[in-house]
């Protein structure tokens, strides 16, 4: 899994706190739920990077 995926992945989850904080905030809280929903989709885009990272640890360790 690249790096870049993995740190835009990340950006896109700091933004959603972002988002939620100021959304919290402001009072606005369809703000506030854009924010976390970014928050999840990043975490679900995470979660995908690490199960990537792992099959392909377990590839190497098969062609050794």
């Amino acid at each position: 899994m690249g790096a870049d995926d993995k740190l835009q992945h990340k950006g896109e989850e700091l933004k959603g706190k972002a988002k939620e904080a100021y959304g919290e905030h402001t009072g606005d809280p369809d703000l506030a739920d854009r924010g976390r929903g970014e928050q999840v989709s990043s975490h679900v885009k995470q979660a995908g990077d690490k199960v990537k990272d792992a099959a392909e640890h377990v590839k190497d360790a098969f062609s050794e």
